[in-house]
C-alpha cells in the first residue's frame, strides 16, 4: 500500500509542475485568493527559457542525490567514453534530445490551452508507443489494445475546446503541440526501454536532464524574445518550485517502481490527466465542461486498461 501511495504522490508532483507552467504563462487566481502569473507569453523562446531555468536548478539537485539513489551512477556515466559503450551513449543522447523536444512542445501547449486538456492530449502517447513498439520491436498490438487506443483517441477528441474564431488559430496551435508532445514522448519511452537493457534509469534520467539543459541554453542563443523586460524574481521562484517538484516526482517514482514494479507504477501514472484537472481546479479554478471531463476520464481509464493488459501478459 505504501508503494502505491508513493507513486500517486509522485504523480501529484508532476501535475503541480504542469499547473506551475500554466501560471507562469497565464495570469490566474491561485487558491481563489490572490492573482498572479502571466509573466511571459506562451511562445517557443519562452518555453526554452523556462526549461533552462528549471533544469539549471534540477540538474545539480539530482547530481547531489544521484549516488544515494544509485551508487554506481558516476561509474556508469564514466564508462560511456569507451568505444564498446557507443550504442548506449547514442541512446542516452537521443533520450535527452527527445526529452527537450517533448517538454518544449508541452510547455507551449499548456500556455495556449487549459492545462487539463493539454495533458490529456499528451497522454495519447501510449497509442504512439504501441505503434512504435510494433514497428521497432515487432510487438504487434492485440485487438484489445487497438480497442483501447481507439478509446484514447475518442477521449482526446472529446477534450478539444470549442472556441470562437478569434482565438481559433491559437487554440489549434495548442492542440497540435499537445499531440506532438505526446508523439515525441512516445519516442522517448521507446528509446528509454531499449536503453534500460544496458543502462540504469538514474544515470539515464540525469543525462536527459543535462542534455535538456544544454539544448535549451543553446536554443536561447538563437530564439529570444526581444523588447520586453522579464520579471526575473517570479520566474526564478517558479523555476525553483518547478525544479523541486520535478526532482521529487522522479525520486518518488523511482522509489515506487522499486517497491511495486514498473507496470503497477505506470497504471497509477494513468491518473495524471484526471489529477491535473483536479489540481488545476483547486489551485487556479480552471474548469472544464462536462464533455471535456468525460474525455479526460476516458483517456485516464483507457491508459490504465492498457497498462493492466500488459501487466497480465507479463504475469
Amino acid at each position: 500500500m505504501l508503494g502505491f501511495l508513493i507513486v500517486l504522490l509522485s504523480s501529484a508532483f508532476f501535475c503541480i509542475q504542469n499547473v506551475v507552467v500554466r501560471v507562469l504563462f497565464n495570469e490566474q487566481t491561485v487558491l481563489g485568493v490572490f492573482p498572479t502569473g502571466g509573466f511571459v507569453a506562451p511562445t517557443l523562446p519562452n518555453s526554452f527559457l523556462l526549461m533552462f531555468m528549471r533544469m539549471l536548478l534540477a540538474v545539480p539537485l539530482m547530481a547531489v542525490l544521484a549516488v544515494t539513489l544509485y551508487p554506481p551512477t558516476w561509474k556508469e556515466i564514466g564508462q560511456l567514453r569507451y568505444l564498446e559503450q557507443r550504442p548506449t551513449l547514442q541512446r542516452a543522447i537521443a533520450g535527452g534530445v527527445l526529452m527537450f523536444l517533448y517538454l518544449a512542445l508541452l510547455y507551449v501547449s499548456m500556455g495556449l490551452i487549459p492545462v487539463g486538456i493539454a495533458i490529456t492530449l499528451f497522454f495519447a502517447y501510449p497509442v504512439f508507443t504501441a505503434l512504435f513498439s510494433w514497428r521497432l520491436f515487432g510487438d504487434r498490438p492485440t485487438p484489445f489494445r487497438w480497442s483501447v487506443m481507439g478509446l484514447v483517441l475518442l477521449g482526446g477528441i472529446l477534450t478539444l475546446p470549442h472556441t470562437s474564431a478569434a482565438v481559433e488559430q491559437t487554440t489549434l496551435i495548442g492542440i497540435l503541440t499537445g499531440v506532438a508532445s505526446g508523439l515525441t514522448y512516445a519516442l522517448y519511452t521507446v528509446v528509454a526501454q531499449k536503453s534500460f537493457e544496458t543502462f540504469h534509469p538514474v544515470p539515464f534520467t540525469w543525462l536527459s536532464f543535462l542534455i535538456t539543459l544544454v539544448l535549451s541554453g543553446v536554443s536561447l542563443l538563437f530564439w529570444q524574445e526581444h523588447g520586453t523586460a522579464l520579471p526575473w524574481l517570479p520566474l526564478w521562484i517558479g523555476g525553483l518550485l518547478s525544479a523541486i517538484v520535478t526532482f521529487a516526482g522522479h525520486l518518488l517514482n523511482n522509489i515506487g517502481i522499486r517497491m511495486i514494479g514498473a507496470t503497477s507504477a505506470s497504471i497509477i501514472g494513468a491518473s495524471n490527466p484526471a489529477l491535473t484537472v483536479v489540481l488545476a481546479w483547486l489551485m487556479i479554478q480552471e474548469t472544464l465542461n462536462g464533455l471535456q471531463i468525460t474525455g479526460v476520464a476516458i483517456v485516464t481509464l483507457s491508459v490504465a486498461l492498457l497498462g493492466r493488459e500488459r501487466g497480465l501478459e507479463k504475469g
